[in-house]
């Protein structure tokens, strides 16, 4: 399973601006709401009740805001980068930098684990996460993404 399976170019932000956990949520899923065609509001609620249970705010700047929702026939994957840095009540209270979000099927429990999986390993490498956080643009993220995604 590969993370450009379900990313596109478009639902990568390169730039978020949101100064809390739901800007960033609404920038994510308006990106990929758009490269999708998917109901924007219902993916917020869903992700919003999902933070409730427990910050995706997983430390070292990551974040993995993830859910998922009856509508979805298949995985949907964004990508969201904060040079400034936004708090997601992550274990180490350090703010987050880098955020993938993941939206699966309801009935998906397998293929959802997995793209989580695979993001956490990719993620878990330094000088992957120092490549997405000097990349330039929209363009030059998604390909630090495939090229890591093929590799890996």
């Amino acid at each position: 399973m590969r993370i450009l399976d379900s990313l596109k170019e478009e639902a990568i932000v390169s730039e978020l601006n949101a100064t809390d956990k739901k800007g960033v949520l609404e920038q994510l899923t308006n990106a990929v709401a758009k490269a999708s065609e998917v109901n924007q509001e219902e993916i917020v609620r869903v992700l919003l009740e999902r933070e409730r249970l427990g910050s995706t705010g997983i430390g070292g700047g990551i974040a993995i805001p993830h859910g998922k929702s009856k509508s979805l026939n298949s995985l949907l994957v964004g990508f969201g980068r904060s040079f400034e840095g936004v708090d997601f009540e992550a274990m180490d209270g350090k703010p987050a930098h880098l955020f993938f979000l993941l939206m699966a099927p309801e009935d998906s429990t397998g293929a959802h684990l997995r793209m989580l999986a695979r993001i956490s390993r990719l993620l878990k490498d330094s000088t992957f996460r120092q490549r997405l956080m000097t990349a330039g643009d929209q363009r030059e993220l998604y390909m630090v993404i495939a090229n890591e995604d093929h590799e890996f």
